[in-house]
């Protein structure tokens, strides 16, 4: 009878498989080497937008009708991976819940998010990569479309060297609603990418990337060493024209049936509904 596998034999199968890809190039000098890792769905499980909004949410930030929304474009990225639709008005909706807010007030909420829910979210063979990269002496970043606030929390939680995340325009200390320059997305993470090099002393053909979504193939094709992790079918897709190395870290979940995922989709949407449902009936009662 043939031994079943579990998720964890398949989580460290992956993990010592990335390990051997990234110690079969020699000769790396750690000055000119830097690894850009993607936040979401890379480094930890779904979207920290998300869980961002409910901690918002829980202070009175964020309307419960915003929760549904969020919870609806976490479902469907979990199930078919980032919509460029979905990121616009994302992002929309964030510049206006943070603006008159104060960048601290926002940065402790990120440190309660990291905490409480992130921390625990990490793909640990994604953390070993990351590791493995350190180890060597490699700058690490982050890369991000999540405010830089946030990713710059989450680089020195993580103990790497930093992140390169979303620039929302602030003044005196408090957001104004607006951004600097573009999100951190697609194309502006490659040419965020090459200007760190220019500023850094990178060479680029040394460098690695991991992402999961088609839209991290601007910043993959930007290094010489890159992999994708967990990723869309359109990653993977290219990924496989491309040669470039696949570790897939989410285990049997990847392999379970839809009905189950979907399952778990519509109980987060029902968790939401509740939500809504009892900030509702206390604002009738006062």
């Amino acid at each position: 009878m043939a031994e079943r596998t579990s998720p964890e034999d398949v989580e460290a199968s992956g993990a010592a498989a990335a390990r051997a890809s990234l110690q079969h190039v020699h000769g790396v000098r750690p000055t000119t080497t830097a690894a850009f890792f993607d936040l979401d769905n890379t480094i930890i499980r779904g979207a920290s937008a998300f869980h961002l909004a409910v901690g918002l949410r829980r202070r009175g930030f964020v309307r419960g009708r915003d929760i549904v929304t969020f919870a609806w474009q976490q479902a469907r990225y979990l199930l078919v991976g980032e919509n460029l639709k979905d990121i616009a008005v994302i992002r929309a909706r964030a510049l206006s819940i943070v603006a008159g807010r104060s960048v601290a007030e926002i940065t402790a909420i990120g440190e309660e998010v990291w905490d409480e829910v992130l921390s625990l979210r990490i793909f640990p063979g994604t953390q070993e990569i990351l590791s493995e990269h350190l180890d060597q002496g490699h700058q690490v970043w982050i890369i991000t479309a999540s405010p830089v606030e946030i990713g710059e929390l989450i680089a020195a939680r993580l103990g790497v060297t930093g992140c390169l995340g979303t620039v929302a325009e602030h003044k005196d200390g408090f957001y104004t609603g607006r951004l600097i320059g573009d999100m951190m997305h697609g194309r502006a993470k490659a040419r965020a990418v090459e200007e760190l090099a220019r500023t850094e002393g990178l060479d680029l053909r040394r460098c690695y990337a991991y992402g999961d979504s088609a839209h991290d193939a601007a910043i993959l094709s930007a290094v010489g060493h890159p992999f994708a992790i967990n990723p869309d079918l359109r990653l993977k897709r290219t990924a496989r024209e491309r040669g470039w190395p696949v570790h897939e870290f989410r285990g049997r979940r990847r392999a379970a049936t839809r009905r189950g995922v979907q399952t778990a989709s519509v109980a987060g949407l029902l968790w939401a509904a509740r939500v809504v449902f009892r900030a509702a009936r206390r604002t009738l009662r006062g």
